[in-house]
């Protein structure tokens, strides 16, 4: 692998998520050689996916140039490859471009949609984890509104206008929301000749409540906004299968639809070749311990959604969301500085923040350790706490531009079917 020589250690990051940029970016000109790998060569801010799916935002809104981030830096380079295994005993990863070696490395690589191991909701279902995902999201949509506005067939028009969201959690939320405001706002104006009434929007929850992470004030004031716009909600309620375009669940109630979504479940996306012991089955993230040191290993290290850090306020590890991603990455370069003058690592705290969540149009829900509200101010909160972890400056203003222009017109202005995805409905899911 052609890497320029260096005097310094070399710190090999898989994945280019919040955890891997925060990492390297607070590693820039420091005496330690970076090296980033990623299979595809941007940054998604993947909070705002289910905006891409729903023609709110066009996909470079939400992406950055992993290479243009770090322009600037003289110790940090990336490569273009997909990590194929791991040599924890040689210090080597194998790619699809061939073997990088590393003094110390951490994975970094996020989370994958969880199935559960239902086959048919996973090869039928649609999942919202990247672009490519989100842009056939969106697509199969605009798709199935325009094969709805001229087929005859009453029981395929039910299909193509049923839209099924399984999982309440802030994705499930979200999506739901945009998808009755378009309605509501965008298709009766772009499709006057269909009936808006046979257009439904379905959220199906296995739990009592929506966003069941977030307090209960939180959930009323979500349901609330949700019934409002018009969403069906479905609680205590479990897909069981989806096949033939009708989604089974273990009440016995059925939805046909042509449009169902998959947000009920992540789990971490391991690597080959470490010891099978420092994966944690369930939810197939490794365990680290305060260090972020992944478990057996002490010059190995994971991040974010793929590490389990178990400690006493959070048995179960840290929530998968953007902060402990950012907070993990910025602390342990902060402890690799340490290393480097001879100085001991410092345990990691997460600092909680928060959760919030929007439903629509001055709707949203926001949980502030005991400051919890809802509603206009929340949503401007949301709104502005995006935009400001959105990485590069263009990325802000062109988003907060978009926003501006819906919120006066009502409007969604990337309605536009770039890949048609009906007809390569085979290429789909962790293919992309």
């Amino acid at each position: 692998m052609n890497l320029p020589k260096s005097e310094h250690p070399r710190l090999v990051i898989i994945g280019g998520g919040f955890a891997g940029i925060s990492l390297a970016r607070n590693l820039i000109n420091h005496p330690v050689q970076v090296v980033m790998v990623d299979k595809r060569n941007y940054h998604t801010f993947q909070p705002l996916l289910y905006q891409v799916s729903t023609s709110g935002l066009e996909p470079d809104s939400i992406a950055y140039p992993i290479r243009k981030i770090f322009n600037k830096s003289k110790n940090i380079f990336f490569r273009l490859a997909e990590v194929q295994s791991i040599n924890d005993k040689d210090n080597f990863l194998s790619t699809s471009i061939g073997k990088i070696e590393f003094d110390y490395l951490v994975i970094a690589t996020g989370s994958k949609t969880n199935f559960f191991g239902n086959k048919n909701v996973e090869q039928n279902a649609m999942s919202m984890k990247s672009i490519p995902q989100a842009l056939n999201l969106r697509s199969l949509i605009l798709e199935n509104l325009e094969e709805a506005s001229i087929t005859k067939d009453l029981q395929q028009r039910k299909r193509l206008l049923n839209f099924v969201i399984a999982g309440a959690g802030p994705t499930g939320v979200e999506l739901s929301g945009a998808l009755a405001e378009l309605k509501k706002h965008v298709v009766n104006k772009d499709f006057p000749d269909l009936n808006m009434d046979e257009i439904q929007v379905h959220l199906i929850e296995g739990e009592d409540r929506v966003l069941p992470p977030m307090s209960k004030k939180a959930s009323k004031n979500a349901t609330k906004f949700l019934k409002k716009l018009g969403v069906i909600i479905h609680t205590n309620t479990y897909v069981e299968d989806y096949k033939d375009f009708v989604v089974e669940t273990n009440s016995g109630k059925t939805f046909e639809t042509e449009t169902f979504v998959w947000s009920a479940g992540v789990g971490g996306a391991p690597v080959n070749g470490l010891k099978a012991s420092s994966i944690i089955d369930k939810m197939k993230r490794y365990r680290v311990n305060h260090y972020n040191q992944v478990d057996g290993y002490e010059h190995i290290f994971a991040l974010g959604d793929i590490a389990l850090m178990q400690t006493k306020n959070w048995p179960e590890g840290h929530p998968m969301v953007a902060q402990p991603a950012i907070q993990q990455g910025k602390h342990l370069a902060n402890n690799f500085k340490r290393t480097l003058k001879n100085q001991a690592f410092i345990p990691f705290t997460y600092f909680d923040k928060g959760t919030m969540a929007t439903v629509g149009r001055n709707k949203a829900v926001v949980d502030l350790h005991k400051l919890k509200f809802g509603g206009a101010f929340a949503w401007f909160i949301w709104m502005f706490v995006h935009l400001w972890f959105l990485v590069g400056f263009r990325n802000r203003l062109v988003t907060f531009m978009n926003w501006v222009y819906s919120y006066i017109n009502y409007d969604r202005a990337a309605r536009i079917i770039v890949r048609p995805f009906k007809s390569k409905k085979l290429e789909m899911h962790d293919a992309d």
